[in-house]
């Protein structure tokens, strides 16, 4: 299967990364050199899994031990989380809502017999997981916006003084999270990573973009450039991105709304939120990585970690893809609506008792 993927790469991704609409182009685009990602995966791939499968006493589960990487998650587990973290991440539903979703559906790291310690160690080892493989849509970004990224370098090299202005802009829609993110993740964590929280957040989150849009505001209007775009702009846009730490809020829809009601055209407003999440979901990604990376990865195999990575690249390009086209001639009330019904089927599920 590895074989048939390699072979059908370079057809996909030329599919995935035609052009965007008109006000897109210029800064979109994907390297050939990305073509290469994959494969560089997959060989990642098959050379952790027999190293792993060399230490046979992970691969044994029982209360004493969390579980282990067989049963913990599947290949196809690991796939299905990864297309949900690609396809939610850059839309405007929230991709930590989806994916605790999905974990739970899936029964992912529900062993029974645990200690609280060992469950502990389960939990934080699941939701770095969630977190981590947030990587594979931040490389979907970095390919797709290769044009603006080079343009910031550039800025940083000081040969760019509109991509100098843009770092700028983005290091200031970062401050507000790094710095209220630190002060309270452990409380963010411990109180809002649940299944009401989640579902009341969509809930909330759906009617306020259906009443945006149907108060004349949910289309494209009038605004200024991502090139014209000042520090204090960015700086509400980052406040605006505070919000989005309360899972099913969704970083998207707020950082796209603060852009817009900054000043923005919808357009910019997309833009500048793609790049401002890879600079805050890489920050996110490597603080999880550090502090639950070994309970991860005692957890999950490495096979698992690089499965989700590659699917969630895979599925974030062509989520980006259709965003673009699309928002480019509708409003964002289709996801207003998705939000409300799938609150609604959620909580449906937990009152019945399937979902926990």
């Amino acid at each position: 299967m590895a074989g048939k993927l390699a072979v059908a790469w370079p057809g996909v991704l030329r599919y995935l990364a035609e052009s965007f609409p008109e006000q897109f182009q210029k800064n979109t685009t994907m390297p050939t050199r990305f073509r290469l990602l994959p494969l560089v995966l997959l060989a990642v791939f098959f050379c952790v899994s027999p190293a792993r499968a060399e230490n046979p006493e992970v691969m044994v589960a029982t209360p004493a031990n969390p579980p282990s990487h067989a049963s913990a998650m599947t290949i196809a587990q690991a796939a299905v989380l990864g297309v949900v973290e690609g396809l939610t991440e850059y839309l405007p539903v929230s991709s930590t809502g989806h994916l605790l979703l999905a974990e739970k559906i899936m029964g992912i790291g529900q062993a029974p017999g645990l200690s609280a310690d060992e469950a502990e160690r389960q939990k934080n080892a699941i939701e770095a997981y969630i977190i981590c493989i947030q990587a594979g849509a931040i490389i979907a970004v970095l390919g797709l916006y290769f044009r603006r990224v080079r343009q910031m370098l550039a800025g940083l090299a000081g040969k760019n003084k509109l991509g100098r202005q843009l770092v700028i802009n983005i290091l200031a829609g970062f401050l507000p999270a790094a710095v209220i993110g630190l002060a309270l993740n452990k409380y963010i964590k411990a109180w809002l990573f649940g299944s009401w929280p989640v579902v009341a957040a969509w809930f909330v989150g759906g009617v306020l973009i259906l009443v945006v849009h149907y108060r004349g505001s949910g289309r494209s209007r009038a605004g200024l450039s991502l090139e014209a775009m000042t520090w204090k702009m960015a700086l509400l846009v980052g406040l605006w991105q505070c919000l989005a730490m309360w899972p099913g809020v969704s970083r998207s829809l707020v950082t796209i709304v603060g852009g817009v009601i900054s000043g923005l055209t919808l357009a910019a407003a997309v833009e500048f939120s793609f790049l401002l999440g890879v600079v805050t979901l890489g920050a996110a990604t490597a603080y999880d990585a550090l502090k639950h990376g070994r309970e991860m990865l005692a957890m999950f195999s490495p096979a698992a970690l690089v499965t989700g990575l590659l699917f969630a690249f895979i599925s974030a390009v062509a989520a980006i893809r259709w965003m673009v086209g699309y928002l480019n001639n509708h409003g964002m009330a289709i996801f207003g609506y998705y939000r409300v019904i799938l609150a609604l089927v959620a909580s449906g599920l937990l009152l019945t008792g399937y979902m926990h």
